[in-house]
């Protein structure tokens, strides 16, 4: 009984922190098909972060917006205060979070480069930013205090494999840090993200019906890794762990791998076009003569 208390105690005191990098790029098929469903997945993202804030005092809560030109966080916003009139029957640190995020969200929307074609989102670059920005805070955390990370990734877009050797280095330094990268897909599946969670012990799961994203997001993303295990939630998808060529950015099934860089091609090449190492081209196989028998006369 004694540890159980002790450990209910610890957890207490622990701090939870929650990223969730939100791809606001208008060139998602969702977005697209109808721009309402931006306002659809805001709103379901804020009552969310509101959620993960209410369950401990010590929670703390980061929104970055990842588009096709930039990255910017939505939350927190500690240069520029929001102006916040107090609203009957809401909690003020709630209230904080819908009106900084909209107001930034909607700065950065209106601001943004008008595309010609689609893009794609640096969804890659959102994330090696959460993580400096849990790095940054893991330093201020107070002696004998732990903080429990992780990164949630809400995207609609296409699968990039342009990004994969930045994919790859943010899922590793996170393995190693001990961050959980949980990724909730709104169109497609995403196989670099599979991954990742995969990689770093956390959660993928497609929305089926945008309509219930909020009920997705509260019932497999909000409970603590920790407690994960104890809970009934989806089981989790078959990982299809292909690389990704330096030449072509396609998934293969059989590549070159270069021994200095480790860079991946589909096809042979005498120098690698990512470190410049030039390589003996591989001669014809030896073929070994065969044996002659020993007949009756011989013997």
């Amino acid at each position: 009984m004694d540890a159980d208390q002790t450990t209910s105690k610890e957890a207490e005191a622990s701090i939870d922190l929650l990223v969730i990098v939100l791809d606001t790029n208008p060139s998602q098929h969702i977005v697209r098909q109808n721009p309402q469903n931006l306002t659809q997945i805001l709103e379901a993202v804020i009552a969310f972060g509101n959620a993960h804030l209410m369950q401990k005092a010590q929670n703390k809560l980061a929104v970055l917006s990842c588009s096709h030109h930039a990255t910017n966080f939505l939350y927190p916003q500690p240069r520029r205060p929001v102006e916040l009139r107090q609203v009957d029957g809401q909690y003020e640190a709630f209230s904080l979070v819908e009106k900084t995020v909209k107001q930034q969200l909607g700065s950065i929307l209106m601001n943004a480069p008008r595309l010609s074609s689609p893009c794609e989102s640096l969804l890659a670059g959102s994330m090696s930013m959460a993580l400096c920005y849990i790095s940054r805070l893991q330093r201020n955390v107070p002696p004998g205090v732990k903080m429990h990370s992780r990164i949630l990734v809400l995207t609609g877009s296409n699968e990039c494999a342009s990004q994969y050797m930045t994919y790859m280095n943010v899922f590793f330094t996170a393995q190693k840090l001990d961050i959980v990268i949980d990724t909730c897909a709104l169109d497609k599946t995403l196989s670099l993200l599979q991954q990742g969670c995969d990689i770093t012990s956390g959660q993928f799961l497609k929305v089926t019906q945008l309509d219930g994203l909020l009920q997705y997001l509260l019932w497999v993303f909000l409970p603590a890794p920790q407690m994960r295990n104890k809970l009934v939630l989806p089981p989790p998808p078959k990982v299809d762990y292909r690389a990704s060529c330096f030449c072509h950015r396609e998934l293969i099934d059989i590549g070159y791998v270069c021994s200095v860089c480790l860079s991946v091609f589909c096809k042979y090449s005498p120098i690698c076009t990512t470190c410049h190492t030039i390589f003996k081209s591989p001669g014809p196989l030896p073929v070994k003569g065969k044996k002659k028998k020993k007949t009756d006369k011989q013997m």
